[in-house]
């Protein structure tokens, strides 16, 4: 057997089921709007889940138990990463472009005016400024742990990553409620599908945020990280500090100048 610096992937039934699960959502979703039957978006929901949590596993084992996460492979797991967020940015700046086309130009069937004549828009400096205060203080909680992990400090890692997940599902709490309280839907003209796209993915990159730090917490609980190996808390750390500024492009373009 040739030995060499890089993890050879063995056969996983993973890739081919997640990726056809993943499928059944988008699927369901249209069944669920034009036949209003909700069981195969629930399938593919729960399914994904479940082959995500059964991936995950594996890659776990394979970096903490079976080592073969070497430092050739780590670095290549963060460039993975580095342009998995890349994608993301540029996901983000199609929704930017949209909101900006539209109000930068108004056109005449919304009344040549920014917001549209009718949509009352949000208090800019209530619930989105507590937002945005929220997601802030996340932020320095996820780097605090980061810190900690770095230095062997394993509660005060453990306290911060709590606290994190603690702030960030606080976000998805307080934007449920705005939106409760939104006198505008997502019909309401351009601002309103641009609103609740833009803030709504934004939300469920929230929640994929939180999951993947609790994901992180429960490692920390079981020590499988330690100063020199945390490269699955540094994917959540990244991924958590893309959210953050996502948010504040968000709360200045949207909250703020376009109210």
């Amino acid at each position: 057997m040739i030995k060499t610096p890089f993890h050879l992937v063995e056969f996983s039934p993973w890739p081919i089921l997640g990726s056809t699960l993943l499928t059944c959502m988008p699927l369901g979703l249209v069944y669920y709007l034009r036949l209003h039957s909700i069981n195969l978006m629930i399938f593919g929901i729960i399914a994904t889940a479940l082959v995500a949590y059964l991936w995950w596993r594996d890659i776990v084992r394979e970096s903490t138990y079976q080592g073969f996460h070497t430092s050739y492979v780590i670095s290549g797991l963060k460039l993975g990463v580095f342009l998995f967020i890349v994608s993301e940015v540029c996901f983000f700046f199609a929704f930017f472009w949209a909101y900006f086309h539209s109000s930068l130009a108004p056109a005449v069937e919304i009344g040549s005016s920014w917001p549209p004549y009718g949509v009352s828009t949000l208090a800019t400096f209530q619930v989105p400024l507590l937002n945005t205060s929220v997601l802030l203080l996340s932020g320095v909680s996820v780097t605090w742990a980061h810190h900690a992990i770095e230095e062997s400090k394993y509660l005060s890692a453990i306290y911060s990553l709590i606290f994190t997940c603690i702030l960030g599902f606080y976000f998805l709490f307080l934007q449920f409620g705005e939106y409760e309280e939104t006198s505008f839907s997502i019909a309401d003209s351009v601002y309103g599908s641009t609103f609740f796209i833009a803030t709504g993915f934004h939300g469920l990159h929230v929640a994929v945020g939180a999951t993947f730090l609790m994901v992180c917490l429960m490692r920390m609980y079981l020590y499988h990280f330690n100063s020199n190996h945390h490269v699955g808390f540094l994917a959540a750390a990244w991924y958590w500090h893309f959210v953050d500024v996502v948010w504040l492009f968000l709360y200045v373009s949207i909250y703020w100048w376009g109210s």
